[in-house]
């Protein structure tokens, strides 16, 4: 049975929807995904996506979402390092990653969190098949 992840930040358009692009296509064996805000916001952004794709992550699933829009019960929910502060969503696991948020500054930036983020989802990837989560 697939473990439900949410990945949590304010606006869901740069770090917790790479996390949640990652984790498709690395885990999606394993893992059913979500990834949504905390905040209303229009649009993924576009360096974050671009970065993603230059990675070959298809990221056509991806839009901003509130966290209404994901399930009320979640095995792992995974905060980005914003200062989020969740309304209760029941989990078995909750984490925060720590991660700077990149808007506003250069490609390099996307792309280093990009792979920040990447390594992080394997590791969560690879202690859900060891049965640690």
């Amino acid at each position: 049975m697939k473990k439900v992840v949410a990945f949590i930040c304010v606006h869901n358009s740069c770090r917790s929807i790479m996390a949640e692009g990652w984790a498709l296509k690395l885990g999606n064996d394993v893992l059913e995904v979500y990834s949504a805000g905390t905040e209303e916001y229009s649009a993924p952004k576009p360096m974050a996506l671009e970065v993603m794709r230059d990675a070959n992550v298809d990221m056509s699933h991806a839009y901003s979402k509130l966290i209404p829009e994901i399930p009320r019960k979640l095995d792992i929910l995974v905060t980005m390092g914003c200062g989020v502060e969740c309304p209760y969503i029941p989990t078995k696991q909750r984490e925060d990653w720590g991660l700077d948020d990149p808007s506003g500054g250069p490609k390099s930036g996307f792309e280093e969190t990009r792979d920040l983020i990447k390594e992080e989802v394997i590791k969560l990837i690879d202690r859900v098949k060891r049965g640690e989560l």
